[in-house]
């Protein structure tokens, strides 16, 4: 989150930014003022429908426009890499589903009923997103999700030339990962023989959202260091 609204501040564009965690967000808020950038924060769980729809509200009413959209949250739930299918608890199931699938849906409707012509908008999915992974199908299924809905979203959002695509990074040290296998860096199984940083991602997200990237939409991104070479 931080990453993506620091190399877009650096482009002259004034940030909302919105997120569970209250410390962090005051945090960065606070980082981004001292440094002149306008920036908004809001603390809400992307589950929430109407709390997503006050958020972009408050977004337009703030900065009377909305010209693109990076929607990040992700969770990858307490059964990952520990259930088969025939073990996944319900309960886990639907926190994932509800923050990876119904989250970006939530974020993808409010933001494309408002966006400026010529828009932008990236989700982030995973390399998950695009093949099968054991003990990790809550996960994987809303990853895949994330395709078809961006997917869906560019083809409807085309005769407005909003462009709606995905990043699917692969293994990224960030606090997600280390939530996952603990500190010490697991081997990288790509071409590059390392993980990636959240800043490699963030840099790929912001070139999608700028005009660099025109005529491009629909697509898949990989950042994942050669994963499937």
């Amino acid at each position: 989150m931080a990453f993506q609204g620091k190399v877009l501040a650096q482009k002259g564009a004034s940030i909302s930014l919105a997120d569970t965690n209250a410390t962090l967000l005051a945090k960065v808020e606070s980082d981004f003022k001292a440094q002149g950038v306008p920036v908004l924060t809001t603390v809400l769980d992307v589950q929430s429908r109407q709390d997503v729809e006050q958020w972009i509200a408050s977004t337009l009413k703030e900065f009377c426009r909305l010209d693109c959209a990076a929607n990040i949250a992700g969770i990858v739930g307490k059964q990952l890499g520990h259930a088969n299918l025939t073990e996944v608890d319900d309960d886990d199931w639907n926190l994932v589903m509800g923050v990876n699938v119904t989250g970006v849906l939530n974020c993808l409707r409010a933001e494309m009923k408002v966006i400026s012509e010529g828009g932008s908008v990236v989700n982030v999915s995973s390399e998950k997103g695009v093949r099968g992974g054991a003990k990790a199908g809550a996960y994987c299924t809303s990853k895949h999700a994330v395709i078809g809905m961006s997917k869906c979203a560019a083809l409807e959002g085309g005769p407005r030339k909003v462009r709606v695509n995905v990043v699917a990074p692969g293994g990224t040290w960030t606090p997600l990962m280390r939530s996952v296998v603990g500190d010490v860096h697991p081997p990288a199984q790509n071409a590059l023989q390392r993980h990636g940083e959240a800043d490699e991602v963030a840099n790929l997200i912001v070139w999608l959202l700028g005009d660099q990237s025109s005529f491009i939409t629909g697509a898949v991104h990989h950042v994942d260091g050669g994963l499937f070479c």
